[in-house]
C-alpha cells in the first residue's frame, strides 16, 4: 500500500501543480511526513489517507489505486492490507466505475470503546451496519444504528463513527462522480440521508 500511495501522492500533487508546501497546509500533514509518503517510507493512517483525498479533491481510491480485474473476483481479507485510524480498521475490497459513478467497497470495523472522526473527505459515504450497534455523528446531527440498518451522508461534513456497545462490523461504500477524479468544485448543498 505504501509504495502505490506514494506514487498516486506524488502523481495528484503534480497534476493539480502543488508544492509538498501547499499540500501541507491544505491536508495539516507536515511536509516530512508528506515526503516520507511520496517516497514511500511513511505510515499512512486513515486520518492521512482521508486529509490527502480532501486537500486533493481526488477519491481516496485514487490514492490506494484499485486494479481492475475481470471476470471472477476474489479478495481474501487476509490478502488485503489494513488501513488503521484512531478508532477504525478499514479493508479496501474493490472499487468499482460504472454509469459516471465509482463506488470503493471496504471492510469497516470500529473497535470496542472507540471512536473514528472525520473532517470530512470528497463523496458520499454510505455505511451498512453488520454486527454491533454504530453510533453515527454527521454535522448535528446523531444517529444509532444497529444490524441491517444503513445511513447515507454527505461525507465532506464533519463525522464521526463510535462503537457503542462492542465492536462494530460494517460495510462502508464511498461513492464518489467520475469527474470528481480530478480537482472537483464542492457541490451546493451537504446534506444528511435519513429514511425512517
Amino acid at each position: 500500500m505504501r509504495d502505490v500511495l506514494a506514487g498516486n501522492l506524488r502523481r495528484a500533487r503534480l497534476e493539480l501543480g502543488l508544492s509538498l508546501s501547499e499540500l501541507s497546509r491544505r491536508s495539516k500533514i507536515g511536509k516530512a511526513t508528506l515526503s516520507q509518503l511520496e517516497a514511500g517510507a511513511g505510515n499512512p493512517t486513515i486520518e492521512t489517507v482521508f486529509s490527502l483525498s480532501r486537500a486533493l479533491e481526488v477519491p481516496i481510491s485514487d490514492l490506494l489505486d484499485h486494479q481492475e480485474p475481470s471476470g471472477l473476483t476474489v479478495v481474501r481479507g487476509a490478502d488485503v492490507e489494513v488501513l488503521r485510524g484512531e478508532g477504525v480498521d478499514l479493508r479496501p475490497l474493490r472499487g468499482i466505475e460504472s454509469g459516471g459513478a465509482i463506488f470503493e467497497v471496504y471492510d469497516q470495523q470500529v473497535r470496542a470503546g472507540s471512536r473514528q472522526d472525520s473532517l470530512g473527505h470528497v463523496g458520499t459515504e454510505h455505511t451498512i451496519v453488520q454486527a454491533g450497534r454504530l453510533g453515527v455523528r454527521v454535522d448535528d446531527r446523531d444517529v444509532e444504528l444497529g444490524p441491517g440498518d444503513y445511513v447515507s451522508f454527505d461525507a465532506r461534513l464533519p463525522h464521526t463513527y463510535t462503537a457503542l456497545d462492542g465492536a462494530v462490523r460494517s460495510v462502508l461504500l464511498l461513492q464518489y462522480r467520475s469527474d470528481q477524479r480530478l480537482h472537483a468544485a464542492p457541490a451546493e448543498s451537504p446534506h444528511l440521508v435519513e429514511t425512517p
